[in-house]
């Protein structure tokens, strides 16, 4: 029987690497706000100063950190694959299983109609649900801990940016649960209208195919997919605009007060690039949560067919 939830099916398949891939992201995220105060330095202090030897080992720290950093991210990614792929295997598994159970119990019809979703299930949306296993606890811990550090430490370098930094946010908390929300309904009626064209197509080994509704399916899908194509890249292209919004309001505030002797310049460009840095995860983020929507949405239907298998007669 399959968990309900599919946070529940994560913890049941892959409790304990979920906790060694969380170590691994504390690791990636522990390490991202140290090549800003490295980049600050550099400009304010070294070049400042002059000191040629300081700039060179500051600038192979920096090498060194990066080398550090993509290295643990080649592991935790390798790994995730590991842990979504060896899900993916399980769920096809227990697919089979289940269907092995009923296959001999059932009419002609009805085996034929299980083996039409069955496809569906076992091409379409067996990967997914497995893939996000992988990825359900470690990413949001990582991109999570990167901007928690990175707002973090541009707070420590300059206060204002205490205000700043929620003005990239707040809209984006407003305007993407929203977005979710109406991509989440079109990925559900996609998935119950490839399931009835599986179907159809299933049937027809028994029955003439109903070729006039089988297309009028297949224009369905064509339509719910690309009504999530308009949603989804809609939301890229506003959290953009938020990103080069805050980033033109770094410059002007920034050089304003850099003019004005404030801050040091060095101040200002590592606070552009924490906004880059922040960018990513963010962006990130907003994938894992609009992932785990869907994915929540996906694990529901397939749960409900593989524990409505088991209680077949």
């Amino acid at each position: 029987m399959l968990p309900r939830t599919i946070m529940g099916y994560v913890l049941q398949q892959s409790g304990m690497h979920q906790a060694a891939l969380a170590l691994l992201s504390v690791a990636v995220f522990a390490l991202s706000a140290v090549p800003l105060e490295l980049q600050r330095r550099i400009v304010n202090d070294a070049i400042g100063s002059g000191a040629v030897r300081t700039i060179f080992l500051l600038a192979l720290a920096y090498a060194g950190v990066a080398i550090l950093e993509q290295s643990f991210k080649l592991v935790l990614n390798v790994y995730r694959a590991w842990v979504s792929e060896t899900a993916v295997r399980a769920l096809r598994r227990t697919l089979h299983v289940q269907r092995m159970d009923v296959a001999a119990g059932s009419t002609e019809t009805t085996g034929v109609e299980i083996a039409g979703v069955e496809i569906a299930m076992i091409v379409q949306e067996a990967e997914p649900i497995g893939g996000f296993v992988g990825v359900s606890i470690s990413e949001p811990l990582l991109q999570g801990g990167i901007l928690a550090s990175v707002i973090g430490y541009m707070i420590y370098l300059e206060p204002w940016m205490a205000v700043l930094c929620p003005l990239f946010f707040l809209p984006q908390l407003v305007f993407v649960p929203l977005m979710q929300w109406a991509i989440n309904r079109r990925a559900e009626a996609r998935i119950r209208t490839l399931r009835d064209v599986s179907s159809g197509i299933a049937s027809a080994v028994v029955d003439e195919l109903d070729v006039p509704a089988e297309s009028r399916r297949i224009d369905q899908v064509f339509a719910l997919n690309m009504g999530i194509y308009k949603f989804k890249y809609s939301m890229n292209l506003a959290m953009n605009l938020m990103y080069y919004f805050s980033v033109a309001a770094a410059l002007g505030v920034g050089g304003w007060f850099a003019v004005e002797g404030r801050i040091e310049v060095g101040t200002v460009v590592a606070i552009v690039s924490g906004l880059g840095k922040l960018n990513d995860p963010w962006g990130d983020f907003v994938n894992w949560a609009r992932e785990f929507s869907v994915v929540g949405v996906k694990y529901r239907l397939f749960a409900d067919v593989v524990n409505g298998m088991k209680g077949r007669p």
